[in-house]
């Protein structure tokens, strides 16, 4: 039984050392070699400072920017969780704030509300969605364009030249990332 006893240790204190330090270490050095960006939150920077992340949707509301999807979390990903609504497809109560995320939008781009795309008119299952569909980024060139004083052929070039292609060429969709959106548009001179 002393041996057993003794095998048990050994064995306990050799995955301690391997799993609970070597491995972590040498995963962090892999980390921090090869995707260095990403493993530190795949931060944006601007004039030395940081303005945000690609991974995290930020509350854009001016007229002169482009909007990302609505958050059931205000956006706070400093929060204990992330999260949607937690109601279901047949709640009335998510029926009612779909309704309202798309009548919002759509007076806001003076468009009718069948035309707002999906992802403007609900919240993403995070709440921190960083990217808004190509169709959502086109119906807000008109008046991103007007408060801006842009042509909206000019923003819409930008729109364009910012699309991100599916993972992987299949999965998902044609998306832009919203905070890269906005500070290319930052950049633009009138």
């Amino acid at each position: 039984m002393a041996r057993d006893i003794q095998r048990s240790l050994v064995t306990m204190i050799v995955f301690t050392i391997f799993f609970g330090g070597a491995y972590p270490v040498v995963m962090w050095a892999i980390a921090q070699t090869a995707f260095n960006s990403q493993a530190n939150g795949s931060l944006i920077h601007q004039n030395g400072v940081v303005v945000g992340s690609k991974l995290l949707s930020q509350p854009f509301t001016a007229a002169k920017y482009f909007w990302p999807r609505p958050s059931a979390v205000s956006y706070d990903a400093t929060g204990p969780a992330s999260g949607g609504t937690n109601l279901g497809p047949n709640s009335k109560a998510l029926a009612t704030l779909d309704g309202g995320y798309a009548q919002a939008q759509a007076k806001a781009d003076h468009i009718p509300v069948s035309a707002v795309p999906v992802d403007l008119a609900t919240s993403s299952f995070s709440g921190l969605d960083p990217d808004i569909s190509e169709q959502g980024a086109l119906v807000q060139v008109n008046r991103v364009a007007a408060a801006r004083h842009l042509a909206p052929a000019r923003v819409r070039a930008l729109v364009l030249s910012h699309l991100d292609s599916p993972t992987l060429g299949f999965l998902g969709t044609t998306r832009v990332n919203v905070l890269d959106l906005n500070l290319a548009l930052d950049a633009m001179r009138p």
